[in-house]
């Protein structure tokens, strides 16, 4: 995230809390933009510091010359300039305490406005590590934090601190000895400050990690309560927020015992100095190095300076909370003199491509793949082999941690990000629409578009003619996530929205993964005509919508092992093979909600490879369709199971949770998986909790309809031993 003072990029702190000296530094800038304004305040506190300072200096002249020598004209003339003095003080203080009133108003309008631009450059590897709690926590937390400090800057931070130098100067006026004994002194009282805070800014950091962390908890909860009143997890989810709540507990004693000590170690040391002070100054008039008035006076002055400098050890905790944000800058960005992009007419080029978050844990290796400007390629591959980093890649949402990617010849890097994404036309599996009107949705591919355009774009993707069947047509608001639509409709809005912009390049992550079958493959025909004349590049993990691509790639463990068309690649007998093996055999109604395997894709499936054809036609019609929507729990660890899946469409992940921590996901599970095998031999606690990432349909065998089928063929039980012993090794590497 950006930083809590400005939202700029600051590389000295990068990944942590913002030092408190910088702090100050950037709140001064951003008060100073303002202009005028700043200047009518800076004028109100240098006449507010003057008048603080003149009071207790009067106090010589009141004493020895109004009082001891007897001119009483002279304290007259005193008294009455103080009475003015004050006067006018106090009505320039309030005129200062309106115009900055406005001025911080306008300067904390200005922070929120960079700040949520800087999140706009943040690089995607943020948002990747980030929860979307977390981020709303500290966006909330950090700019209220900011406001405190910027709006007590003036009565607890400038004030006091003019008031210390300008005391400190006129000590030296009054007795240049004494005030040197003062001033050499100070620095040993705020020594331990200083090393309080350093602390007490890092505690805050920490403190502010943890509340992102409780708001995502809370935030979680909130969506997930269907999940968690059906499966009466509401224990669990009071015991994960207890743990949160007690670590932010202690994250927040620790930042509040520095804090403290910040305060209560500058005071003490102050305490002491002006005991000091007295004692040496009572026994300097008392052998007439000084007079009584000048004795006043500077003790006055000093106690004026101490007090002062107190408040500035009492604001340094509010600096503290302040600076303790976290400041991050974007890992993708233009160079400098970055140059843009013409339109692709050749190819975009992978040269010896490497990335990954860390050097020890690559997620692509050495890939090299040209792609002509005008061909349909598919990257597809097992979850987790690389496929959505290539196109992560080719948007530069990220920067190749070896290698380069060419866009005719030139190498991305040396490009702007705006112009190769202006050329880029993108549809993901989640369609992304705002709770705003159909038309404003297409638009937001290209915000100057006409409706002209709009509506051609529509008909493009084959919406127009739903878009005005709805109630107000294009100006229609389709709720939020587009909840007044079907997934269909959805994905072809989405699809309009990317044709308005005329892209050279289409960009399909999963774009029809998440759809039933009748849709999906109108859809796809849909993507195959807008197509022609342009780079379509696909990533998916349903082969079957790839069979008639220019060229695919098959990646595996970060690297591409086959490369061709779909007959070629089936011919090759290898990993494509397999991958299309396995989604193979299974028969899907239009809607999606009733299904069927074949005996011989049974035959696939471990547990049942070593059947003969009889019992294999038994065993398929014993499997039952379940359908479960978008993160849906399908099984629960702890669980007694009672049945095995096959998962004929869709994807899940695989959660385990060990020792009372939170679930962490050990796999992801793609069409044509298996899962579940132990349930049909005994009634054991389930290994792992798995939850559907998109809808799924799933075929199911019961434990008592399996039992039919030991009957015939015994030799099931020491097979699913095996795989038994197999998958608990599986997990216990994870």
């Amino acid at each position: 995230m950006a930083d809590t003072a400005l939202a700029e990029t600051d590389t000295g702190a990068a990944a942590g809390h913002l030092p408190i000296a910088r702090l100050v530094a950037r709140l001064a800038r951003l008060i100073g933009s303002q202009g005028p304004s700043a200047w009518l305040v800076g004028f109100g506190i240098v006449v507010e510091m003057a008048f603080a300072s003149a009071l207790p200096f009067s106090l010589k002249f009141i004493i020895d010359d109004g009082l001891i020598r007897g001119d009483h004209r002279l304290l007259i003339a005193i008294v009455i300039a103080l009475a003015v003095g004050g006067l006018a003080v106090s009505v320039i203080g309030l005129a200062r305490d309106f115009v900055f009133a406005r001025l911080a108003a306008a300067a904390l309008g200005q922070l929120r406005a960079r700040l949520f631009a800087h999140l706009q450059r943040l690089s995607l590897d943020f948002y990747g590590r980030s929860r979307s709690g977390d981020v709303l926590g500290r966006f909330s937390n950090d700019l209220a934090s900011v406001e405190t400090a910027l709006i007590n800057a003036i009565p607890w931070g400038v004030l006091p601190a003019l008031d210390v130098i300008a005391n400190t100067g006129l000590l030296f006026l009054l007795d240049w000895r004494l005030a040197l004994v003062a001033v050499l002194a100070w620095p040993f009282c705020l020594l331990a400050p200083r090393i309080f805070a350093r602390r007490a800014v890092a505690a805050s950091y920490h403190r502010k990690q943890e509340e992102g962390a409780l708001l995502a908890v809370v935030q979680e909860n909130v969506q997930a309560q269907p999940l968690v009143k059906a499966l009466n997890l509401q224990g669990e989810a009071t015991r994960q927020f207890d743990g949160h709540n007690v670590r932010l507990m202690a994250r927040a004693r620790r930042v509040g015992f520095l804090s403290a000590m910040v305060e209560r170690s500058a005071g003490l040391g102050i305490m002491l100095l002006q005991v000091l002070v007295l004692a040496i100054g009572a026994w300097m008039a008392a052998i007439d190095m000084m007079t009584i008035g000048t004795l006043t006076a500077f003790l006055a002055l000093f106690l004026n300076a101490s007090l002062s400098l107190a408040y500035t050890t009492q604001f340094v905790p509010t600096l503290v909370h302040a600076a303790g944000g976290i400041a991050v800058a974007p890992s993708v960005t233009d160079r400098p003199g970055a140059v843009d992009l013409p339109p692709l007419v050749h190819a975009i080029a992978f040269e010896n491509v490497s990335f990954g978050y860390a050097e020890s844990e690559l997620i692509l290796r050495g890939v090299s793949v040209a792609i002509p400007a005008t061909a349909s390629v598919a990257f597809v591959g097992a979850s987790g082999s690389g496929k959505s980093t290539i196109l992560s890649l080719l948007m530069r949402l990220h920067e190749p941690s070896s290698g380069r990617i060419t866009f005719d010849g030139m190498d991305l890097r040396a490009a702007s990000q705006h112009s190769l994404r202006r050329q880029i036309g993108v549809v993901f599996q989640d369609s992304f629409l705002l709770n705003t009107t159909v038309a404003e949705n297409i638009r937001l591919g290209r915000l100057d578009a006409t409706p002209a355009e709009i509506e051609a774009a529509a008909r493009e993707a084959e919406i127009h003619e739903v878009i005005v069947q709805l109630p107000e047509g294009y100006d229609t608001l389709i709720g939020e996530h587009g909840g007044r639509l079907s997934g269909g409709q959805r994905q072809r809005v989405a699809i309009a929205r990317a044709l308005v912009r005329d892209p050279r390049i289409l960009i399909l992550d999963e774009a029809t993964s998440a759809l039933d079958p009748g849709t999906e493959t109108a859809i796809n025909a849909t993507l195959a005509r807008i197509g022609h004349g342009r780079m379509v590049v696909a990533v998916t993990h349903r082969l079957a919508s790839v069979v008639d691509a220019d060229g695919i790639h098959v990646l595996d463990r970060g690297g591409i092992v086959e490369s061709g068309r779909h007959r070629d690649l089936l011919a090759q007998n290898g990993h494509y093979a397999r991958l299309w093996a396995k989604q193979s055999g299974f028969q899907v109604s239009q809607d999606g909600l009733a299904a069927a395997v074949t005996p011989a894709r049974l035959r696939h499936v471990p547990l049942f490879d070593q059947l003969d054809d009889a019992t294999l036609d038994l065993a398929a019609p014993l499997f039952v369709t379940e359908f479960h929507p978008q993160r849906r729990m399908v099984i629960q660890q702890g669980d007694d199971g009672d049945r095995f899946y096959v998962l004929v469409r869709g994807a899940v992940e695989v959660l385990v949770s060990q020792s009372g921590e939170a679930p962490r996901r050990v796999g992801i599970l793609e069409d044509g998986d298996h899962f579940g095998e132990m349930a049909l031999l005994r009634s054991a606690p389930r290994m792992a909790t798995i939850r559907t990432l998109m809808p799924c349909t799933l075929l199911s065998l019961q434990r008592r309809q399996f039992e039919v089928l030991l009957q015939h063929a015994p030799q099931l039980r020491a097979r699913m031993e095996a795989v038994h012993c197999a998958r608990l090794a599986t997990l216990s590497t994870a």
